[in-house]
């Protein structure tokens, strides 16, 4: 399996860092990471953002439209933008594909490809749900990652857990990172 993962200027890096250490083993990963997504790697995580880099197999700067993965004639399978800012939300529900990350969601959609969008922001503003709408509309996953608490979770590492199971649930990768509902 072929996976794009963008990294965005939202809170929650969290999240994009153990969902590459899950996919390391299991799928080709692409990674984009936006300027601002590298300031808060090193702000949420205390690493360098060159330390998430070295679990993808190819890296792109997110101005570089010269990369493979900008074309719709390379072939992935699944892009997934987490976390999500409302920023890059609105350039892809609205076709600006001003950069990399923009462009490969906008691939996403046009070829009816995988589209998993992680938005991270609250409260949310009518802009924000009608964006949100317009690319569920489109065929996007919309997937905030909000925790449920059913696993009686011990950690924040649960917490992260739960949302990136869910992720791999829907790409259709097995995994047992967290205690399933009734299970």
């Amino acid at each position: 399996m072929k996976i794009v993962v963008c990294i965005t200027g939202a809170s929650g890096v969290i999240y994009a860092k153990k969902l590459l250490e899950v996919l390391k083993d299991k799928a080709e990963i692409s990674l984009i990471i936006s300027n601002s997504a590298k300031k808060i790697i090193k702000e949420e995580l205390n690493i360098d953002w060159e330390e998430l880099k070295k679990l993808a197999t190819n890296y792109y700067e997110n101005d570089d439209f010269f990369s493979p993965i900008a074309s719709g004639s390379n072939k992935f399978d699944a892009v997934i933008v987490v976390p999500c800012s409302m920023k890059t939300l609105s350039a892809i529900a609205n076709g600006y594909s001003a950069n990399l990350i923009v462009r490969v969601c906008d691939i996403a959609l046009k070829e009816r490809r995988k589209l998993i969008i992680m938005p991270r922001e609250m409260p949310l503003n009518s802009i924000h749900l009608e964006n949100m709408l317009k690319l569920s509309n489109l065929g996007a996953v919309i997937m905030p990652p909000i925790p449920a608490f059913y696993h009686k979770p011990k950690s924040v590492e649960d917490i992260i857990n739960f949302v990136v199971g869910r992720v791999l649930d829907i790409l259709g990768i097995e995994n047992n990172l967290f205690k399933r509902w009734g299970i």
